[in-house]
């Protein structure tokens, strides 16, 4: 498997595959053709049934800037590879092609080239979590320990910097009121949850604590705000909720917080492996889905699981969003995936309090969770895959009212 700092990538929302990936596929191909007088790029499948609620288009010409970029949207259209496709082409003065490329946004800000093998830094010699089970009872070791001794130096700093952009959008988010920008009118909730929450008590309180702060991250992502993919924008509320929750509630000291996140990104490492953390491949079982299962292992890190309880409560994170559809109103990272990380972050911890009172021991192991996600997420029409043509895309859409006859 690959480093883990490729699973946690610091960006902008409010999605990591519709805008995150395509700016950093944008901004090498700019590089790559300074010459270039205009540019014009094609987006098919999922990138473009979805682009325009998900900013693609806006994120991608901000990057291209001056230069003037056509658009060609092919929702119709899927390449073979992955569902989310790109081609940008670069134009000269006579509009004549002189360079294209095509790119996949695969996941979690990530992007594979055609014709080029996909970006990895292989450095773990497992894949499984069987096999690093196996190896933590071997060698008397836990999780974070397996990941520290296999990751560089370097990136205990990447997460230190991806602990402090998850305190800074919740904080963000828990200040920041009105509406969130797009066109369904949504109103943030974040502020208003947390000051609602201080007049509750003992676990009522806690509980709707919780809320807020996956909100907060959730609605500063669909505003545009600083973020980190966990493992995507999509659902990257709900770890940092989970965490914020464990540090001022509990008094979890940022160390000990930071080799939670270690183990968080060994588990969503493994469903990435094994699966897919894209919504548009597998549905939002891969992005909330996983979400859970990260940050359901992380608290029961804290809580002092061992290894077996950990892999125990992020099955559980994983199992009970087997399914789970991607179906953005108007292709919108707002409903329902607002509300779906504040409950994936409640799951989480109901997972955690569920593994801590067993002895680790359980029928169905988190690798037969990830595989049959995998099959799950393939069997799913694609209209349930952020296509925003199923489900509550089409069921829920905000209707104009009907106007009276003879107004």
């Amino acid at each position: 498997m690959e480093t883990i700092r490729h699973l946690f990538r610091i960006g902008y929302g409010p999605s990591s595959s519709h805008t995150m990936g395509p700016c950093r596929a944008a901004t090498r191909f700019k590089n790559e053709n300074p010459e270039a007088q205009s540019f014009q790029v094609t987006l098919f499948g999922s990138l473009a049934a979805t682009g325009k609620g998900h900013l693609t288009d806006r994120a991608i010409t901000q990057v291209l800037e001056p230069k003037s970029v056509d658009f060609v949207w092919q929702p119709k259209t899927y390449l073979e590879r992955h569902p989310n496709a790109l081609t940008l082409e670069a134009l000269n003065e006579k509009n004549e092609v002189i360079t294209s490329k095509t790119a996949y946004s695969i996941g979690g800000g990530a992007i594979v080239w055609e014709g080029e093998t996909e970006e990895s830094e292989m450095i773990y010699p497992h894949s499984t979590m069987a096999d690093i089970l196996k190896w933590c009872n071997q060698e008397g070791r836990t999780l974070w320990e397996y990941v520290q001794l296999h990751e560089p130096r370097e990136t205990l700093d990447h997460l230190k910097e991806v602990w402090q952009v998850m305190q800074k959008a919740v904080q963000r988010g828990l200040e920041n009121e009105g509406v969130i920008p797009g066109g369904l009118k949504l109103a943030r909730k974040a502020s208003s949850y947390y000051i609602r929450a201080q007049s509750l008590k003992d676990s009522l309180k806690s509980r709707s604590l919780v809320f807020a702060y996956a909100l907060a991250v959730s609605e500063e992502n669909a505003s545009g705000g600083q973020v980190s993919t966990a493992p995507t924008c999509g659902s990257s509320g709900v770890l940092p909720a989970v965490l914020y929750h464990a540090k001022y509630a509990h008094g979890f000291s940022d160390e000990k917080i930071l080799k939670a996140i270690a183990t968080a990104g060994l588990i969503g490492n493994v469903v990435k492996t094994n699966a897919s953390i894209s919504g548009a491949e597998v549905g939002c079982q891969g992005e909330v889905g996983t979400a859970c299962a990260m940050a359901s292992a992380a608290v029961n890190q804290l809580f002092g699981g061992s290894p077996q309880q950990i892999e125990y409560a992020a099955e559980m994170g994983l199992e009970h969003h087997l399914g789970l559809t991607c179906d953005p109103i108007n292709g919108l990272v707002q409903v329902p995936c607002i509300e779906r990380n504040a409950h994936a972050a409640a799951r989480a911890l109901d997972s955690n309090m569920f593994a801590l009172l067993s002895d680790g021991k359980h029928f169905v192991s988190f690798d037969k969770v990830v595989r049959t996600m995998k099959v799950t997420g393939k069997d799913l029409p694609s209209l349930y895959k952020e296509t925003a043509e199923g489900g509550l895309a089409i069921f829920a859409k905000r209707r104009e009212p009907k106007k009276l006859k003879n107004s």
